[in-house]
């Protein structure tokens, strides 16, 4: 995914990473998280902008991508 993880919690199945946006380079940040429910898991994860009032979409493909990538 090319993002850099800044922070990781192996004991709690969480991380937290920095991504940058395609064409300004602006960084963003992006935390996931993965809780096991009985045979399953549930996976959170929040992608936002640390600057700018709109994201033109980028942070809900981050997400999407990476959910993609994640489910194989």
């Amino acid at each position: 995914m090319e993002w850099e993880i800044v922070a990781q919690d192996d004991n709690n199945l969480r991380f937290e990473a920095s991504a940058r946006t395609p064409l300004y380079r602006f960084v963003d940040d992006v935390v996931v998280v993965v809780t096991p429910e009985g045979n399953a898991s549930r996976v959170d994860i929040r992608s936002v902008s640390r600057i700018g009032r709109g994201d033109r979409g980028v942070n809900a493909n981050r997400i999407r991508e990476f959910m993609k990538a994640f489910q194989g």
